[in-house]
This record gives C-alpha cells, sequence and structure tokens, in this order.
C-alpha cells in the first residue's frame, strides 16, 4: 500500500495558548504541526522541515509577521494564513503585499481556521495538478501559466501567486464578468463574509502591478456593483 506523506504546517504565534489550540486541532485533522514562537525560530524551522503551509501571526516580538512572511517567500514560495488581531484594512493589505494568501481576524473559531488551511492546500493541489496552458497574449499582456509569469510590454510584472491565479482566471475568458463570489470560489475555493474586500485589495493591487493608472482600463475593467472582467477588445 503506497505510504501518503503527512502534510506540514508551520504555526507561528507568541501567544502560547492560542499555538497550542491551534496545534491540537490542526493535528486532530490528520497534519504534522510544527510550533514557533517567534520570527528566527520560524525561519530556521521552515529552512530545515519545507512546511507545505504557514499559519502566521502579523503582531510578533521583534521581527514581525509581515517580516517573516517577506522572508519565507524569498527562497522558496509557501502558501502563508495570516493572523491578526487587528481589523484595519491596511493590515490586511499589507500582508497580501508579502505574499500572504488570506487572512483570520482574532478571535476566530478554530473550524474556520481549519477549513481555510484545507482550502488554501486544495487551491496548491490543483495548481500543481493541473495541465499547463499555453500564454495568453493579448494588447501587450501576456500572462504565461506554465511560468506563472506575467509581462507587460515585455517587461515583467512580479505577481503573488494569488495575484496571478486572479489574473489568469480574468484573461481565459475575456469580456465574462466575474462577481466577487465568483473569483472567491475558483480562486480561493470558498466564500467569506469578507471575501469582497480581500478581491477588492488583490484586483486593486493587481491593477497597479499592470500600469493600470485610474483612467480607461488597458487589462481589467471594474464592473461597478458586480465584479470585474478583463478587457476584451
Amino acid at each position: 500500500m503506497e505510504r501518503v506523506t503527512q502534510q506540514i504546517v508551520l504555526v507561528v504565534d507568541d501567544e502560547a495558548a492560542i499555538a497550542e489550540a491551534v496545534r491540537a486541532r490542526l493535528s486532530s485533522e490528520g497534519f504534522r504541526v510544527l510550533v514557533a514562537a517567534d520570527g528566527p525560530q520560524a525561519l530556521e524551522l521552515a529552512a530545515a522541515e519545507r512546511p507545505d503551509l504557514v499559519v502566521l501571526d502579523l503582531m510578533l516580538p521583534g521581527m514581525d509577521g509581515l517580516e517573516v512572511c517577506t522572508r519565507l517567500q524569498h527562497d522558496h514560495w509557501v502558501p502563508v494564513l495570516m493572523l491578526t488581531a487587528r481589523t484595519e484594512e491596511a493590515d490586511k493589505v499589507a500582508g497580501f503585499a508579502v505574499g500572504a494568501d488570506d487572512y483570520l481576524t482574532k478571535p476566530f473559531s478554530l473550524r474556520e481556521l481549519a477549513v481555510r488551511v484545507r482550502a488554501i492546500l486544495r487551491r496548491v493541489e490543483r495548481i500543481e495538478s493541473t495541465p499547463s496552458s499555453d500564454p495568453i497574449d493579448k494588447d501587450g499582456l501576456s500572462v504565461d501559466p506554465a511560468r506563472r509569469k506575467g509581462t507587460v510590454d515585455g517587461a515583467d510584472v512580479h505577481l503573488t501567486p494569488l495575484e496571478f491565479e486572479i489574473l489568469h482566471a480574468l484573461v481565459r475568458e475575456p469580456g465574462v464578468v466575474f462577481t466577487r463570489e465568483q473569483l472567491m470560489d475558483s480562486v480561493w475555493g470558498y466564500r467569506d463574509y469578507a471575501g469582497g474586500r480581500v478581491v477588492d485589495s488583490h484586483v486593486a493591487r493587481i491593477r497597479r502591478k499592470l500600469g493600470e493608472d485610474g483612467a480607461e482600463p488597458r487589462f481589467v475593467r471594474t464592473v461597478h456593483g458586480v465584479g470585474y472582467a478583463a478587457v476584451d477588445g
């Protein structure tokens, strides 16, 4: 019988009670769980163990979660679920900017955390198992699924994995309007009450990286009250 390898989750939180509760829940879900109380320990464990996913608190002593996330992604991309006690949108946008895949605001339910962890890992598995399609080229924008890369007028556009997934979902069907809920389903694999704000934050970052200056959109347009679409023609 083929042996199934346990997926590894690294939990980084300086609040021991929260870290232990998360460890216990994810262990009961079948994951091998590692725990770090600060940034340096997290980076050391990540380098040694190569976790499949990191659950990362934003507010850590010394090296904060944003710095830890940046360093984690430097050499080897790993999906990150950010935990934050703050409700300010700017903190969540900052997390997405350094490569976080999703966030949960404290206090959170352990059941919801487990759902998010599984949804992120399913998305990663789907990406890795889906045969790469041909590059999509239109009006100066190139989206290459095989290399997970985008360019505008020949210049590289540095997209996070989530930003690439959103852009690819849109340009595959130019002119088709995707609601925020449809993008949540397609890219994240679930919906939540804050999903609209999450999608808006990512699309705003994508548009800035593509050079959209707020004038007539060249690549991605907003359909007010509905969602987003890739410009067709």
